[in-house]
């Protein structure tokens, strides 16, 4: 195996003048799983053009066509969450690989099913619906492998040109899509989306990833979702970075899920047209990404997404009443350049408020939040436009697109503040094993001056997030009634094994956060710590 295909070696830091948009190409193992990704998503374009045009050759029903998109996106957003915990506690490259497979079986069904001259709209959405389900498993693993194969300094970058990678194939797949539909028929698309995905897979095979087992054994599905969810709702950062990002694709999606109509009622509108239209949203989409770099030093993250928000509202507009494509190409250009600056700008968000050992399953449900708010504005603009029209569907989602975007960000505030995710093994890990299964509770003791308890109590609601974002069952802050001052700060644990996992989660906020407490002690020996197993009394008769 060629050694530039093995896990890269962390390296030095690299300074802000030295930094490049191409610096991540130059990685080998990035550069193989880049140009994998590129097919993987041209193949999902292919697909999804191929989907939305059969289906607009079976019906004119906008609410039938909107639903493609719909059908495309509700398993990511219904499945990406235990994929996600998934790819946080199993090999990741193994994973990957079968994501990869299982897509080229669906595609196999699909050309069969309409070479025999059976597919119904409701069977296309079936079998659209199984596609996302491969969608839904591959895209948290290759979030967060992304990640560790670039230094920090570059990560955005790195997401920039997936994002190149996401549009180029936005050209791509349509193109070839379109091409062979005209030529040889929709079923070859899908032949064609089934050889790549094998192939991809097949690449993916050759990375030698160094898999490290945890030493106290995987997680339980269950208690993995629990924590990964836990974690997302005690981050502050990471909760607005969802709720921005699933107001713009609530409304952005408005666009897409409608184009193949726009593109039929064009002057001459037909295959060709959608084609163009979708690949001229690529390039603008590349063009933004390889200029994001300069974009982020002239101006904040939140004027960033606000302005692309307001620009792709302007374009969706001008396109719901453009006469031609001389006026819809130069429009959906913008478009694409609005929408890569916004989703780039929230992910890099996202990946910056992660640490690694949760980073899929946070990532995942980023990717939930994306896919639910484009599943439900598909159908909720599609029945919109089905008892108006399109154009008015598409006016009304521009509109509110923006309003509700200024409000999100006026009732947020500022979150440019990052904190410092780095790990640490600062806090003692217990020397002592306990035996048994129950919950494990632990207290820790603090003496303060009682004049300062309400700084205390805002200090410890830090704490509660601290722990709970660990993976802490529960959290209480218990105070002695007899004695003014006297602070008891519980932690309940899953069991011992869940509480052991906590010293591996800890970061370097976390023991800023432990200074900051300790300096409000007063007593003569440090806050006293013990630890407790919860007994079942109900099997000791």
């Amino acid at each position: 195996m060629p050694e530039e295909l093995q896990q890269p070696a962390s390296a030095t830091p690299v300074t802000p003048e030295k930094l490049s948009a191409w610096d991540p190409i130059k990685v080998p193992v990035f550069r193989m799983l880049w140009l994998t990704w590129l097919t993987a998503n041209t193949c999902m374009w292919m697909n999804d053009v191929a989907a939305a045009w059969l289906m607009t050759s079976m019906t004119t029903s906008p609410i039938w066509v909107a639903l493609v998109q719909t059908a495309s996106t509700l398993p990511v957003f219904m499945l990406g969450l235990p994929s996600g915990a998934l790819a946080d506690i199993l090999d990741r490259r193994r994973y990957f690989i079968m994501t990869q497979f299982w897509v080229a079986v669906v595609a196999v069904l699909l050309c069969i099913v309409v070479i025999s001259g059976v597919m119904t709209p409701p069977l296309l959405l079936a079998l659209t619906f199984a596609n996302g389900v491969g969608l839904a498993m591959r895209w948290p693993v290759f979030a967060a492998i992304v990640p560790e194969l670039v230094k920090r300094a570059h990560l955005p970058a790195a997401l920039a040109l997936n994002g190149v990678a996401m549009n180029a194939s936005r050209i791509i797949g349509p193109l070839l899509a379109g091409a062979i539909i005209a030529s040889a028929g929709t079923e070859y698309v899908f032949v064609l989306n089934a050889v790549l995905s094998v192939i991809s897979g097949l690449v993916i095979m050759r990375w030698r990833r160094a898999h490290t087992p945890n030493p106290l054994g995987r997680e339980r599905l269950v208690s993995a979702i629990r924590v990964g969810v836990q974690f997302v709702m005690q981050s502050n950062r990471l909760r607005a970075v969802l709720v921005q990002v699933s107001l713009f694709f609530l409304h952005s999606t408005a666009l897409l899920a409608l184009l193949p109509l726009i593109a039929r009622n064009l002057h001459g509108g037909d295959a060709g047209t959608f084609t163009l239209l979708l690949a001229s949203m690529g390039v603008g989409a590349i063009v933004a990404a390889l200029n994001l770099s300069r974009m982020r030093q002239l101006m904040p993250r939140d004027t960033l997404v606000l302005r692309s928000t307001m620009l792709q509202s302007v374009v969706t507009v001008i396109v719901a009443f453009s006469p031609n494509i001389y006026i819809a190409v130069p429009a959906m250009v913008l478009n694409g350049a609005a929408w890569i600056v916004c989703a780039n700008s929230l992910s890099v968000s996202a990946q910056l408020s992660l640490p690694d050992w949760v980073r899929a399953r946070g990532m995942s449900i980023y990717q939930m939040a994306i896919m639910g708010a484009s599943a439900a504005g598909a159908a909720l603009w599609g029945q919109i436009s089905t008892m108006s029209t399109v154009a008015t569907g598409l006016t009304v989602a521009a509109i509110s697109g923006t309003v509700t975007m200024l409000i999100a960000q006026k009732r947020l505030g500022d979150l440019s503040i990052e904190e410092d995710l780095t790990p640490s093994r600062d806090f003692k890990v217990p020397e002592h094993a306990a035996p048994g299964i129950g919950q494990v509770v632990v207290t820790i003791e603090y003496l303060i001056d009682p004049m300062r308890s309400t700084e205390f109590h805002a200090l410890m609601h830090e704490s509660r997030r601290s722990r709970l974002r660990q993976g802490a069952l529960q959290w209480e802050l218990l105070r002695d009634i007899g004695k003014p001052g006297r602070y008891v700060e519980q932690i309940i644990d899953e069991s011992w094994t869940e509480h052991l996992r906590r010293f591996d989660r800890v970061t370097a906020s976390d023991v800023s956060l432990r200074e900051r407490k300790l300096a409000f002690h007063i007593g003569e020996e440090p806050p006293l710590v013990t630890r407790h197993i919860v007994e079942d009394v109900l099997r000791h008769p």
